[in-house]
């Protein structure tokens, strides 16, 4: 207790409430309701602290930008202030008379601050000062790397900040937990352009912002010689226009597990859609050939990674025809990997495409990141004179400023072509997809293809995405394995057909619970196809919604969601390798109307056969009530129709 108070009374120090406060100048800022306080002090530097109800989340934390031409947040004196307020925000711009502006903002779910500057001509960012400095030791789930390469690593858990290692990266958003107060703080950012991407280090007890240095010296190499890599960094992090904006530190907080499973503020910080005319971005799910490597056992064609040609793709193509699917996705190997013009001599791939279209299929092309970017133009003119839906673009394996302007410049010209783009071997989205949303899915996640070869992405994993890597936006899991294995049984599986860890019910409530506007059926479509009820599901369960209900949730172990999409509902339920019951309120239906609910639920041996499960058809309204018994890494999933 004397604790808490001692940290609470530094806090309000930091706001300037203490008599006797050494000078500098005292801002404040709420949410709209009034929840979380942030306070700004402005003397020899600038530092802001954050509360929510009354206990400290941030100590005095500084911040600050060096330039080339000066240090923006030392010794800086204000100009002028101004505040605003919205339904949504309630900000505070604080202008400086050395060309710079600092802008806060307080929402419900969290708070942010950005950088405005107004310098000609362009400026060289040296470094970026951006502290967090949490109250107390709260336990922390990070995903921690020691390169700048990759966000498809495992989380791991900390007791205690006390734990991790100075200096130890790990990438954003990043996860701390008071569990004594409670309160879940991420850190993150939104808005990221022409900039590195945003980690954090442990440095001196606090934890503050890292990004990598701007590319001195690059060249190809890594996994199939085809992908830039740094070897050497400039002392700078980016040269960048003088006039701009910088991205946004955002700190999530929540007082409620499940209130983070919708939780969009990194999205409504983005900025808006550049793109007037979006009628032909169409999010959907796509049949997919690389997961289970093209095998099609007892198939009337030869298959297999060898066979990928003409007919094994209008195999694929009728498949997404027969069952809904919007598109077909097509990995590796159609091309050339360092020339997208050069085709595969075994795939006609133009005819498939237009074959597809005549069954309402949209395709999608797999190409490297630093193979387009040779000659961008030319690549997507080619793509798109054979007719692609969309490209799925790989191997980026950076977020230095080099990086993210491929990112952005990659969004745009694909837009000027209406071209969809799913990202991978990618940094986690900030936001960019709201402001392009041909961008319809991003990797920058442990995905399914890790069970080809480890046991990391089990279903402890997969309930600690929608809680931490979802708030950054959608990621390309590529879910739908249909030989789904327990605990026990799973073994990794590559090359050949692998499985998944968890139940059947657990695989198909990732439809519902996970954020993927380009959402990947990975099995083999003779796996499915053995399954129609299953595949109904799969069939009519969208890829966006129109509103979100998280119903229950716990980081790392829970999930429960109710989505609408139109007049109907989907619900979604996951738990981790703890088999539990939850409880289900169908209360979130309109009153006074009947509806048609399909049930997918683990089958009562599904703790020893994953793939067990048990379909039926009942009548509910918004005033009945189940019990979902949930098998050791299980779920369920409903589809409610009027």
């Amino acid at each position: 207790m004397k604790y808490k108070l001692f940290l609470l009374a530094l806090f309000y120090v930091s706001l300037g409430h203490a008599a006797g406060f050494a000078a500098g100048q005292q801002l404040q800022l709420s949410s709209p309701d009034s929840r979380l306080k942030v306070g700004v002090t402005v003397a020899e530097d600038i530092t802001y602290s954050v509360s929510f109800k009354n206990q400290p989340v941030l100590l005095p934390s500084g911040i600050s930008i060096t330039l080339d031409k000066l240090a923006l947040g030392k010794k800086s004196k204000i100009k002028k202030t101004a505040s605003r307020k919205t339904p949504d925000f309630n900000e505070l711009t604080v202008s400086f008379e050395d060309y710079f502006t600092l802008v806060f903002r307080a929402y419900n779910e969290g708070i942010a601050y950005r950088f405005i500057t107004s310098f000609e001509g362009n400026v060289k960012v040296i470094s970026e000062q951006a502290d967090f400095n949490l109250a107390g030791k709260p336990s922390a789930i990070l995903q921690q790397t020691d390169t700048y390469t990759t966000w498809e690593g495992p989380y791991i858990k900390f007791s205690s900040t006390d734990f991790i290692s100075e200096g130890k990266r790990a990438t954003t958003p990043a996860l701390f937990d008071h569990t004594d107060q409670p309160v879940k703080i991420l850190i993150a950012e939104a808005d990221v352009w022409d900039y590195p991407g945003m980690y954090i280090q442990k440095k001196e007890g606090k934890f503050t912002g890292d990004w990598a240095k701007y590319p001195a010296k690059t060249e190809m190499g890594s996994w199939g010689n085809f992908v830039s890599v740094v070897k050497e960094r400039a002392d700078f992090l980016a040269d960048t226009k003088g006039k701009r904006a910088y991205p946004w530190r955002v700190i999530i907080v929540t007082d409620e597990d499940k209130a983070l499973l919708n939780n969009h503020l990194i999205a409504k910080l983005a900025q808006p859609s550049l793109i007037k005319d979006a009628a032909w971005i169409k999010p959907g799910k796509a049949a997919w050939e690389w997961w289970h490597d093209a095998l099609l056992p007892g198939a009337h064609i030869p298959s297999g990674m060898p066979n990928r040609n003409t007919a094994l793709y209008n195999y694929y193509v009728d498949f997404a025809a027969d069952y809904d699917l919007e598109y077909m996705m097509i990995d590796a190997g159609w091309s050339n990997n360092y020339d997208v013009t050069k085709v595969n001599p075994k795939l006609d791939v133009k005819e498939v495409i237009r074959r597809a279209k005549d069954k309402k299929v949209g395709v999608f092309l797999w190409c490297v990141a630093s193979t387009i970017m040779k000659d961008l133009d030319h690549s997507l003119d080619f793509i798109q004179s054979l007719g692609a839906a969309g490209i799925k673009v790989d191997f980026f394996d950076r977020d230095d400023q080099l990086a993210m302007q491929w990112m952005e410049q990659i969004a745009k010209a694909a837009a000027e072509r209406k071209i969809m783009v799913d990202f991978h071997g990618c940094t986690k989205p900030s936001g960019m997809e709201v402001t392009y949303p041909n961008i319809v899915n991003y990797e920058a996640v442990r995905g399914a293809e890790s069970d080809k070869w480890d046991y990391s992405i089990n279903p402890d994993y997969h309930l600690l995405v929608p809680f931490i890597r979802m708030l950054a936006g959608p990621f390309d899991y590529t879910p739908g394995a249909m030989r789904n294995k327990t605990k026990a049984a799973f073994k990794p599986i590559d090359p050949g057909l692998p499985s998944g860890q968890g139940t059947r019910c657990h695989e198909l409530a990732m439809y519902v619970i996970f954020n993927q506007p380009l959402a990947m059926l990975s099995d083999s479509p003779v796996e499915y196809v053995k399954y129609p009820d299953i595949m109904k599901f799969l069939s009519i369960v969208p890829t966006v919604f129109d509103e979100t209900r998280p119903l229950a949730g716990k980081i790392g172990e829970y999930a429960l969601m109710a989505k609408r999409k139109g007049r109907d509902w989907y619900v979604g339920a996951m738990t981790n390798w703890n088999e539990r019951t939850v409880s289900l309120d169908f209360s979130f239906l309109p009153s006074g109307k009947r509806y048609t609910a399909v049930i997918y639920t683990d089958g009562k041996d599904a703790n020893v056969n994953a793939e067990h499960y048990e379909h039926k058809i009942i009548t509910v309204d918004a005033k009945t009530k189940m019990e979902l018994k949930l098998a050791s890494g299980g779920g369920a999933a409903i589809y409610i129709q009027p």
